[in-house]
């Protein structure tokens, strides 16, 4: 050992203690590993002085006969035992870690003090030469007094601790416990923290936790459920509404296809009749756009079948109206005709019907007509590196060919019915004068065909190739060396 380590022990053990406070608190989280191997190093350092000096920890302290180094000793011995404790508790911590994650933090914190206290106990017994028994005695005796007092608390400890060894939820995952649903955050001694989806928090006790019915939507963790319930009206045949919400599931692509989505009767009443559409998606947070999704494609294909929704405004349409007629109003398009135009418009289309898998229209076709879906699903279908993919689904009052009829351009997608379809047809000599016309209708036509070629555009670009930087090693390992 050198000879100043050896002159001055004890200057030489206070310096390493607060090395071993400034390294840690200076060195990234991001290298833990190097945190940890310099506290073993900086603890085996530390231990090597003591015991060179004399110093055991398992015995009193030295220098009986000099009261300042005496106390000086003494206190540094106490240290050993609390370093010693502090030290495993961040390397059990370390494997603990790796084993079980942040889920274990509450045992953790729990093994932690324990080794403390253990630390404090041989502290009193090696070094002070107390009466370990008289001492555990009188702690005890004050442990019953303070368990009485924390009652509650210690309960929320033990459920923690119930909790976090059954794991019915970790951090990151969406539950709901006695009807308050979130995202858990933390889970700690007293309490679990639930972060809402209004954004607030939620603090719920361990005790409570422990006995409340708990609902994790996060496990398994690669399907979430979702239901929509509607309720339309009493006179409607019930097969005709579960076929369009049939349809409907089919057009909503986020939609897991195992387990199948299914729609069911629920109740009925004098005032309507409820169905409910219940699927799964892939992931939590689409949960609540492919629920405003599908609700908007029940409204519309049952809207298609006839049927109308009672929390919806009722059609005003006339019993009387054309079912072209009718498409016309829905549409988005050409909503803003006249009422005469519509009329007109209706007379110059015409019902087309495609069973299930019949192409509607191929990818490189100039259309000289458009189609106006009326009911039933299409797919659209692009093709990438030489294979062909679903890029989307189409349903009621949504238009194809509009490129053909706009520019002359070929159709990029293959339109194929995926359900049978009905569609209403409009020829091009008889569309474009209209267009050159209405300027809003040949507007809104045209800001869908530029969404839709660029939104093709970005679907089938390949992703460019990012090169793999190779190092020395893998260089010589190229040329056989």
């Amino acid at each position: 050992m050198p000879s100043f380590i050896a002159d001055h022990p004890m200057f030489c053990a206070m310096a390493l203690i607060f090395i071993d406070i400034a390294v840690w608190r200076l060195i990234s989280p991001t290298f833990a590993t190097w945190k940890l191997a310099a506290r073993l190093v900086i603890f085996a350092v530390f231990s090597a002085v003591l015991f060179n000096d004399g110093m055991n920890p398992m015995q009193a302290a030295p220098y009986a006969d000099n009261t300042a180094l005496h106390l000086a000793a003494t206190a540094l011995q106490i240290g050993w035992w609390l370093f010693a404790a502090r030290t495993l508790t961040v390397l059990l911590g370390a494997v603990m870690m790796q084993r079980v994650g942040h889920t274990g933090r509450l045992l953790q914190d729990i093994v932690g003090a324990v080794i403390f206290l253990i630390a404090i106990i041989a502290a009193m017994a090696y070094v002070l030469d107390l009466p370990v028994k008289g001492v555990l005695a009188t702690s005890g005796a004050v442990a019953i007094i303070v368990g009485l007092a924390l009652q509650s608390t210690l309960s929320d400890v033990f459920s923690g601790i119930v909790l976090n060894t059954t794991k019915p939820y970790q951090i990151d995952d969406w539950i709901s416990i006695d009807g308050t649903e979130g995202r858990v955050t933390d889970i700690d001694w007293r309490a679990t923290r639930l972060q809402t989806s209004q954004g607030s928090m939620a603090v719920i006790p361990n005790s409570l936790a422990a006995k409340a019915k708990i609902i994790n939507f996060s496990r398994p963790a690669d399907m979430f459920g979702l239901a929509v319930s509607l309720q339309v009206s009493p006179h409607a045949r019930p097969q005709v509404v579960i076929e369009a919400l049939e349809r409907a599931m089919q057009g909503c692509r986020p939609l897991l296809g195992k387990p199948a989505p299914s729609v069911a009767f629920k109740a009925s009443a004098s005032g309507g009749v409820e169905y409910e559409i219940s699927g799964f998606v892939p992931a939590m947070a689409l949960k609540r756009e492919v629920r405003n999704q599908l609700y908007d494609l029940a409204f519309r294909h049952l809207q298609a079948a006839g049927v109308g929704i009672l929390s919806a405004t009722e059609s005003s349409t006339p019993p009387a109206m054309s079912g072209a007629r009718a498409l016309l109003e829905r549409s988005s398009i050409f909503s803003t005709l006249r009422q005469e135009e519509k009329d007109t418009f209706s007379q110059n289309m015409t019902l087309h019907t495609y069973r299930a898998g019949d192409m509607i229209l191929p990818a490189g076709e100039i259309s000289d007509h458009l189609f106006i879906v009326e009911s039933g699903v299409v797919s659209v279908m692009l093709i990438k590196g030489g294979h062909k993919f679903e890029a989307g689904r189409m349903g009621p009052g949504e238009v194809i060919g509009e490129a053909g009829i706009l520019s002359d351009q070929a159709t990029l997608a293959d339109f194929t019915a995926k359900t049978f379809c009905t569609l209403y047809r409009i020829e091009k000599e008889y569309l474009k004068p209209c267009l050159d016309a209405r300027h809003d209708i040949s507007e809104a036509m045209k800001a869908l065909l530029d969404f839709r070629v660029h939104a093709a555009q970005a679907l089938t670009q390949e992703a460019p190739v990012v090169p793999v930087k190779k190092g020395f090693m893998q260089w010589l390992r190229d040329r056989g060396l």
